[in-house]
Formats: C-alpha cells, sequence, structure tokens
C-alpha cells in the first residue's frame, strides 16, 4: 500500500473546511492531520507536524496566507503549499507563486482537478488551474518584453532544434490556446497536434506551460 499524502488545511471558515476534509478523505491516500484557522497556526503545524501539503486560504484574520506560505519557505521543511481562494487576482496569485507557494487553485475547483493538484505539487510540480496558468503566461510574456530582453534574439537563440512546426504550436500555446483551437488553426488533426506538443515540451525539457513559458520567454522564442 502507498504512503498516505498528509495535508494540513488552513481556513478561517469552518464549514469551508469541513467541506474540503470531506471530499479529500474520500480518497485512501489523503489524510488530512491538522486543521488551522490564521496564517500563525499555519506555520505551527508546519513547524510540529511537517505535513506533505499544506491548503492554506488567502485571506484570513492575524496573518495572510501568502505570508505564511513566504515564512514557512523561510523556515525551510519540505512541506508544499497550495494557496486556496475565491479570487483569481493577477496580483494574489503572482504574489503566492512569489512567496514560494507549489500551486493556486479557486475555491469552485472541482473534485478531480483539486486531488489532480495535490498529487502533482506532492510529486514536486508546480499546478496552477487553466485560466490562472494563462494570467502567469501573460505575465510573463510581459516582463519578456522588457528592455532588459533582446527584441531580436540571436538565430542561435533555439538551442532546441524545434521544427517549423513545433515553432509556429509553441507560439499558439504562448497565447493560450488549446490542442483543439490549434488543431482548427492548423488545420491538423487533434492527435497531430498533440504530438507535436509532446515532442516541444521533451525537446525543451520542461514539464509545465509555465515552465514551458519561461523556457520560451529566455531564448526569445516568444515573438
Amino acid at each position: 500500500m502507498n504512503k498516505q499524502i498528509t495535508i494540513a488545511l488552513v481556513d478561517d471558515h469552518m464549514l469551508v473546511r469541513n467541506g474540503i476534509k470531506s471530499l479529500l478523505e474520500e480518497e485512501k491516500d489523503l489524510n488530512v492531520i491538522a486543521e488551522g484557522s490564521n496564517g500563525y497556526e499555519a506555520i505551527t503545524i508546519v513547524e510540529e507536524l511537517q505535513p506533505d501539503i499544506l491548503i492554506i486560504d488567502v485571506r484570513m484574520p492575524e496573518l495572510n496566507g501568502i505570508d505564511a506560505v513566504q515564512k514557512i519557505q523561510e523556515k525551510g521543511g519540505s512541506s508544499k503549499s497550495i494557496v486556496l481562494s475565491m479570487h483569481d487576482s493577477e496580483e494574489y496569485i503572482l504574489q503566492s507563486i512569489k512567496a514560494g507557494a507549489f500551486g493556486y487553485l479557486l475555491k469552485d475547483t472541482d473534485k478531480k482537478e483539486f486531488i489532480k493538484a495535490i498529487h502533482t505539487v506532492h510529486s514536486g510540480e508546480k499546478y496552477f488551474s487553466g485560466d490562472i496558468s494563462n494570467i502567469i503566461v501573460s505575465n510573463l510574456l510581459q516582463n519578456s518584453d522588457s528592455p532588459k530582453t533582446p527584441k531580436n534574439p540571436s538565430p542561435k537563440a533555439d538551442p532546441f532544434g524545434l521544427t517549423k512546426k513545433e515553432k509556429q504550436i509553441l507560439k499558439l500555446i504562448l497565447t493560450g490556446k488549446t490542442n483543439s483551437e490549434i488543431s482548427t488553426i492548423l488545420q491538423n488533426s487533434k492527435r497531430t497536434v498533440e504530438t507535436h506538443r509532446f515532442n516541444l515540451m521533451k525537446k525543451m525539457n520542461v514539464k509545465n506551460l509555465i515552465e514551458l513559458s519561461a523556457k520560451a520567454a529566455e531564448f526569445g522564442l516568444n515573438s
């Protein structure tokens, strides 16, 4: 039997905590071991129990979730944080990432995505739902247009050996297009698009949209 993933829930609304706990404990490999109602309690829980995952609300009394995540990261430890919020505010999302959160989910996220996020973060990868990923990508693309980033990268800027088709698909991915939308635009089958997408991510050695966007900006492949 696989080891259970231990989870701490921190939210100032007991009804919300109860709902999330009930949802998670339907999964045999998830175990909610502690609960809290503010950021200070989150810090104490992590220090004392070292849960695998901390699920923490953004807005709470005494100490908010983002500041708590930052303090937890500064103290070290192996617990990984997922910020949970009602808001898809760009400011909250980017602050959470800067604080060291491994994920950001909206409170209306369905169970399937919630469970997927927990397993993804537990494996060491970051997880942001689709709409939130688009906000992060937009921010990365805006930053890549700053004067510090060369406007006309050298032709040698692509060390990955991407094909013309892969570059076309990369640019469409970075604008937030889905595989189905790319399929329609390029008049290719969805399976063909999925194959090209898999190959370009393998060549660029990235695992998700966030890493893909960052590396594309770094090597001038987003223009």
